[in-house]
């Protein structure tokens, strides 16, 4: 029973949590009712995305939301029947705006940010799979907006220390010949990068943890009961049986899921799911980097099996049915940023997906301890979520162990609300 984990939640971040521990000498079992990467970790962008450090609670934000709900074609949506239910996350959103929080916010995430891929290629290096992690920036590309906004954009990211390039048209097109002439100006944030497959992220570490002697069950957790000893329970996927798992401790890392969870054990979150999509098809495009539209308000990454196109937000809760139309819009923007991709007819050569991403108001995810000595989080990671995955991992893992983590958890701790 000694050194026992059990960490429920085989996405990216669980996985990768479970790694961190099984490092430290951890016998870890990891429990998801569906399995590795089945849900966000998945179908998300592939962007490990370095260059955000500004929170999704800003007032230019909240200026545009009213456009973006209207147009047809726009990133935003919530669905009629949920919009009452999102009002308390959105009232808690709101209350987010104010200058000396958007200062802290940035912070907490600039914090994460400054070791994220660090920490990632350790543990790609470490199962021996390096050439999952491509170091080759990312491009932010403009259409329409005028430069002194472009210039404005570029300006915001410097000062905050983001490397980053202002590209002319003829400088991005040396990048990515393949964009479209209707481009132009674009940053360039050369110190950003993508994976070509990140359910492969997750399939890899879980064969790590498997070879050196961890566990990997599907299970529908329904409680965790605290003692002095963690008893994990939960409906075993094949058989509908009832299991009961125990261990010293227990780590929650079940994404968009977590919050009826950690309200059994007395903490309460503003947990809210944005619903993500994505558009994948099997075009193998001439990009080398991930590709997003200032305007538009998506991306396109270049993937082992083809290019994937990603980037809406839809308030909906996780039991409602996919929106339609979602892909065809995809495709409208993909072909008009990369016009190679006009040869794709119809979304339906492509595969549709919709996943769900753990947002909490602040844009900062929950880690580390809770009120029970044994039981610890790791979730809400929002919109960077594989981009944290690696180092909310040590640094929860750290805290587990009873070691100082290399960043101060106070910021992300669960009753900050």
């Amino acid at each position: 029973m000694e050194n026992q984990v059990v960490v429920v939640g085989a996405g990216v971040v669980g996985l990768a949590t479970a790694l961190q521990l099984q490092k430290l000498g951890y016998q870890v079992t990891v429990v998801d009712k569906e399995g590795v990467a089945a849900g966000a970790s998945y179908g998300n962008a592939g962007n490990f995305a370095t260059e955000q450090v500004f929170p999704l609670a800003s007032p230019e934000l909240l200026l545009k939301v009213p456009q973006m709900l209207l147009d047809p074609l726009g990133p935003f949506r919530i669905k009629p029947n949920y919009f009452i239910k999102a009002l308390p996350w959105f009232k808690r959103f709101i209350g987010e705006l104010c200058p000396d929080k958007i200062i802290k916010n940035s912070s907490g995430i600039a914090l994460l940010n400054s070791q994220a891929i660090k920490e990632m290629k350790s543990l790609l290096e470490y199962c021996e799979r390096p050439e999952l992690l491509k170091q080759k920036g990312s491009l932010l590309v403009f259409e329409s907006t005028p430069f002194k906004e472009v210039r404005t954009q570029y300006e915001a990211y410097k000062n905050q220390g983001i490397p980053v390039q202002l590209l002319s048209a003829e400088e991005l097109r040396e990048l990515e010949p393949s964009l479209s002439p209707n481009i132009h100006h674009a940053l360039y944030f050369t110190d950003t990068a993508h994976t070509p497959d990140p359910q492969q992220i997750c399939e890899v570490f879980a064969d790590k943890i498997r070879s050196e002697g961890g566990r990997i069950t599907q299970l529908e957790v329904t409680s965790i009961d605290v003692g002095e000893q963690i008893f994990v329970r939960g409906n075993e996927s094949q058989n509908n049986d009832m299991v009961t798992i125990s261990a010293e401790r227990t780590i929650i890392a079940t994404g968009a899921w977590s919050k009826p969870l950690v309200e059994q054990l007395g903490h309460k979150v503003p947990l809210e799911t944005e619903r993500g999509y994505h558009l994948m098809l099997e075009h193998q495009s001439q990009l080398k980097r991930p590709v997003t539209s200032y305007e538009r308000k998506f991306i396109i990454t270049p993937m082992a099996k083809g290019t994937r196109l990603a980037g809406m937000v839809e308030f909906g809760g996780l039991s409602q049915k996919a929106t339609s139309g979602i892909s065809e819009r995809f495709l409208i923007h993909g072909q008009a940023i990369l016009p190679e991709l006009a040869a794709i007819l119809s979304c339906k050569e492509g595969e549709e997906w919709l996943g769900f991403r753990p947002s909490l108001p602040d844009s900062l995810p929950v880690l580390g301890a809770t009120k029970h000595k044994n039981v610890f989080v790791n979730f809400g990671h929002q919109h960077l979520g594989l981009t944290w995955s690696a180092i909310t991992a040590k640094l929860v893992a750290q805290q587990v162990s009873g070691q100082k983590a290399d960043f101060d958890l106070k910021p992300y701790r669960i009753d900050r609300f």
